[in-house]
């Protein structure tokens, strides 16, 4: 059987054993997942690398110990990770707006999976995705937090609630009132969020 068949319980296993080349494989199959949610909190290129790799890191160092339990997804438990060093890195600069939206270098929506259309669609989609992620900026960290997990990691109600440390209505609530807002500033800015 296949390594990358394997299911990230099984090439974490692997891993512990000794198997190196099964630790590349989970890496492989959840980087930009990871880098992704390290981007959107931190906003800046360099900063977000710097996050990656000491999560990874952490990761190894946490595997070796035999701190990881199958309670749940592997790739929660690695964001969660790289949450906590994300807070960690704020809290030391004792702030927590440290860059502004202009530090984007590339834009991360600028990607084949956004343009299944035309490549008119594909352009106002990512302006679209563009729009809206800067608006999320407005809104509380609180309620940014949640629709950073939900929409651009995909993680359940459920997980967030398990990440955050708050009950799943608490998290379903945050959604709620993010959304209020977020329509709020849609109708605040004008902004026209629709592809026809």
């Amino acid at each position: 059987m296949k390594k990358s068949k394997l299911t990230d319980h099984e090439l974490v296993q692997k891993f512990v054993n000794g198997e190196q080349s099964s630790f590349e494989i989970l890496i492989n199959r959840h980087k930009d997942k990871v880098y992704t949610y390290i981007f959107l909190m931190v906003k800046n290129e360099h900063l977000a690398q710097d996050i990656f790799q000491e999560t990874f890191i952490k990761v190894v160092k946490s595997l070796h110990a035999g701190k990881y339990q199958e309670n749940g997804k592997f790739i929660s438990w690695v964001v969660r990770i790289a949450h906590n060093l994300i807070i960690d890195h704020f809290r030391k600069e004792k702030q927590m707006k440290t860059f502004s939206n202009d530090d984007y270098e590339s834009d991360i929506f600028n990607s084949t999976k956004f343009s299944d259309k035309t490549v008119e669609d594909g352009i106002i989609y990512e302006q679209i995705m563009t729009d809206v992620r800067q608006l999320v900026d407005f809104l509380p960290d609180e309620q940014k937090e949640v629709i950073l997990l939900r929409h651009f990691m995909g993680l359940s109600f459920k997980e967030i609630a398990d990440q955050t440390n708050v009950s799943i209505n608490t998290a379903l609530g945050r959604m709620r009132y993010a959304l209020i807002n977020l329509r709020k500033l849609v109708e605040e800015k004008n902004l026209s969020l629709t592809l026809t």
